[in-house]
């Protein structure tokens, strides 16, 4: 085998952590799987990366993209909300998982916390009005991170068998702490 680079062996290392975190989760990787899938040392890993939890971060990252949301009217949000969730990619699925499998572990619970404020309690704060605003973009992102939970921890799948009664019955949830 040639000898590789150290930006080509980090990023060997990144992908094989972000396929082995998104696969087996946080406490179920080690250093040495990571190591052993991108053919490199162990060492090497945490020279790169300082640790496995920085390395975590490092790959994981998960965001609610709201550009396809940025132009649906506040009054509408709630359905479209939900639609765009239960289109998410497995990939997003896969990160959101790691993470809650991770969560014991500080800077991933950290992670996690930043990621529900900054990806979804602020941008929908930010569309709201009323002296509650922040208390229902709250209370909108709990009922939101309990869909996600049923869904992609528990695996309610008889929960998603009617998408359109699941879409109706949580966006009108949802848009009721929107625009009450």
């Amino acid at each position: 085998m040639a000898r590789r680079s150290g930006s080509q062996t980090r990023e060997a290392i990144r992908g094989a952590a972000t396929r082995l975190f998104t696969e087996r989760g946080y406490a179920h990787t080690s250093v040495r799987d990571i190591a052993s899938l991108a053919e490199t040392d162990p060492a090497l890993v945490i020279r790169h990366f300082g640790s496995k939890e920085l390395l975590f971060l490092d790959t994981m990252h998960l965001s609610i993209d709201d550009e396809p949301l940025l132009d649906v009217p506040l009054a509408e949000l709630g359905t479209r909300f939900v639609e765009v969730l239960l289109d998410s990619d497995s990939r997003s699925r896969a990160i959101y998982l790691a993470m809650v499998q991770g969560s014991g572990n500080p800077q991933i619970a950290a992670r996690l916390r930043d990621t529900h404020e900054n990806s979804f309690v602020r941008p929908l704060r930010a569309r709201m009005s009323g002296a509650d605003a922040e208390e229902r973009a709250r209370s909108a992102a709990a009922l939101v991170g309990g869909l996600l939970y049923a869904l992609w921890v528990v695996g309610d799948q008889s929960l998603a068998e009617d998408r359109s009664g699941l879409v109706e019955r949580y966006g009108a949830l949802l848009q009721q702490l929107l625009t009450p």
